[in-house]
């Protein structure tokens, strides 16, 4: 599995960037498990963390190269190298990893060019290959196993190294395509590609039963580190430019926010329309088309044969490799019996039915009769700027199976309207990426909105169905794992109810809004109303006390029997906003914008659609 080679056909997003000058290209060299990068990077600026003034570059640096002997050095050239090792310490100093930070630079950074601040953030971000490589291969020692499940998650391990590889060339290609003193309104961007990339890792060890896990485990280690590193010194590009006064960027105007937050910094904002202003011109073509009846589609599915096809995977597999705009695909009534996953090469598609109730998917994968959590989705997407209108997903294993998902998104920049997703444990697959979900129903027990997606549900119905009889239900368990993510599901005007079952004993089992599933769990209910069903509570713990002194869990202003927060949980991270609090948690704000855009009142509950049926 080689690294880093060049694009294939992407996106719109990705195909802009392509426009670029050819870069130098990345290139594996070793031998079995493991490879070393070689890479055109170089080092920090010399003023970066330096309160006074820049320390002067001696002109005299030389690249380190394996065969140099210490007698070679001049004066000159050892004083650059200590130099050189100072601006990297610095720089370290932001990140949780310090040793493998500054051991892993060390290697790859050219002290001719310490002074590009640019070339250390590029450095950070391809250094995490060779080990990420090294991490998913150490797969392959279990090969000789005779557990089906460590042969599935083998298998899985493999094709998540693929993503966690396209999302580090996404990365680099968007350091690459700007100017450094652009890069800090580009750090939404690269943060999203590298948490994905971090999620993929945590997958895969997550994969394995809890014997090989820890072997799994320990073998991504220096993945991990490495890619919460980068995410620390991606996250501080503006200061390390500012410590240059290079002070011109374009997110200057953060500083004037009333409140201070860790969104990202990705150039987009607030539409008109209440929506995430990622969403294209002709996606937003597409959606009042469809509103109106006016959506002409590419293909029609019909089961009962008036149509193009008889079924989605049909259909989607006659669509050309390559089609410039958005591909609409309309799917009529029907009850559709399939699997279906859709790989990222399915780009820009418009999937619309005939209401969420009417033009359902369905099917019974779990993880009991063997599947890896993942792998059971009825409903699986992974290409860009996917778009799902008045569909229905279902995954009929029930309650006994265990984890069985209804719809897994991986998209990036991925909507769905107007949807309905149900099953039990684990429904919705919030993989990865930037997601955005108004009016829709989400119906599940355990878990059942979960992953590591910057996520935000608008006017949503959240319906809590009864579980087994020694079970608790729980709505959601975000996936971040690491404090320099981005990622957070945020709920907003939704209502999370009881199905008629579980109402009826809601006495005897217990209901959570959330529970941490990774270290930096994070989810936000806001003007939100909350049953009656739901513990006071409001939260449970994963297992012991893992994560409780590092999750976030915040409400504002929610309504009904169970938004009483008097009784919460007393952990750390358990929050009330205030008004000035809860706007750093609005669709501006959690994607991430360039220029600050105060919420007033009103915008907080912009959007009032009213449930969807």
């Amino acid at each position: 599995m080689s690294a880093f080679q060049e694009f294939g056909p992407l996106s719109e997003r990705r195909r802009a960037e392509k426009q670029q000058k050819q870069r130098k290209r990345l290139m594996i060299v070793g031998a079995s498990v493991s490879v070393m990068l070689v890479v055109a990077v170089v080092g920090v600026a010399t003023t970066l963390y330096d309160s006074k003034k820049p320390v002067a570059d001696s002109g005299g640096n030389h690249n380190r190269s394996s065969s140099s002997s210490s007698s070679s050095f001049s004066p000159s050239t050892s004083k650059a190298l200590h130099a050189s090792t100072k601006y990297i310490r610095n720089v370290c100093a932001v990140t949780d990893f310090k040793d493998a930070c500054v051991t892993s630079l060390s290697k790859v950074v050219s002290d001719d060019k310490a002074s590009n601040p640019k070339e250390i953030i590029r450095a950070a971000v391809s250094v995490i290959a060779g080990a990420a490589e090294k991490g998913f291969n150490h797969s392959d020692s279990f090969i000789n196993s005779d557990n089906p499940r460590v042969k599935s998650a083998i298998n899985l391990c493999k094709s998540l190294f693929d993503d966690a590889h396209d999302e580090l060339k996404l990365a680099l290609s968007r350091i690459d395509l700007h100017k450094a003193e652009d890069l800090p309104n580009q750090k939404g961007y690269i943060k999203n590609w590298l948490s994905a990339a971090l999620h993929y890792q945590e997958m895969c060890v997550d994969a394995f039963p809890d014997e090989d896990k820890k072997k799994m485990n320990e073998a991504m280690k220096q993945a991990k580190q490495l890619t919460s590193n980068a995410l620390a010194i991606v996250g501080k590009a503006s200061k390390f430019l500012s410590l240059l006064e290079v002070d011109r960027v374009a997110d200057r105007n953060l500083a004037e926010a009333p409140l201070k937050s860790e969104k990202s910094g990705a150039a987009v904002s607030f539409g008109r329309d209440g929506l995430p202003t990622w969403i294209t011109a002709e996606a937003r073509r597409h959606l009042k088309e469809q509103a109106k009846d006016k959506l002409t589609p590419n293909v029609t599915v019909a089961k009962d044969g008036t149509g193009d096809f008889k079924t989605i995977n049909d259909a989607l597999n006659a669509m050309p490799k390559k089609y410039t705009g958005r591909y609409a695909i309309y799917v009529k009534t029907g009850i559709y019996e399939e699997h279906v996953v859709m790989g990222k090469e399915k780009e820009n598609v418009t999937i619309y039915g005939d209401g969420s109730q009417k033009s359902v998917v369905t099917g019974s994968l779990n993880w009991v009769d063997g599947v890896q959590t993942s792998q059971t989705a009825t409903f699986a997407a992974s290409g860009f700027g996917l778009m799902l209108i008045g569909m229905g997903f279902r995954n009929t294993a029930g309650p006994e199976k265990h984890q069985a998902v209804a719809l897994r998104l991986q998209s990036d920049n991925a909507v769905v309207l107007n949807c309905r997703m149900e099953g039990y444990q684990d429904t919705l697959y919030s993989q990865a990426h930037y997601q955005f979900y108004r009016s829709c129903v989400i119906a599940g027990t355990i878990d059942f909105i979960f992953g590591d997606a910057t996520a935000v549900f608008q006017n949503c119905l959240i319906i809590v169905r009864r579980p087994l009889d020694n079970q608790q239900t729980i709505v959601t368990a975000h996936g971040r794992a690491d404090r320099f993510e981005d990622t957070t599901y945020v709920l907003q005007n939704c209502r999370v109810t009881a199905d008629p079952a579980l109402a009826a004993d809601k006495g005897r089992i217990r209901s959570y809004l959330a529970r941490p599933w990774k270290e930096y769990s994070r989810t936000i209910f806001m003007e939100t109303e909350l049953g009656d069903f739901l513990h006071p509570d409001g939260y449970m713990p994963w297992e012991g006390d893992f994560a409780l002194n590092t999750l976030f869990y915040a409400e504002y202003s929610n309504r009904g029997a169970g938004a009483d927060t008097s009784r919460r949980v007393k952990w750390p991270g358990v929050k009330v906003l205030t008004k000035q609090e809860a706007a750093a948690w609005t669709i501006p704000q959690v994607y991430g914008i360039k220029n600050f855009v105060p919420v007033i009142s009103g915008n907080l509950a912009q959007v009032r659609e009213g449930f969807a049926a």
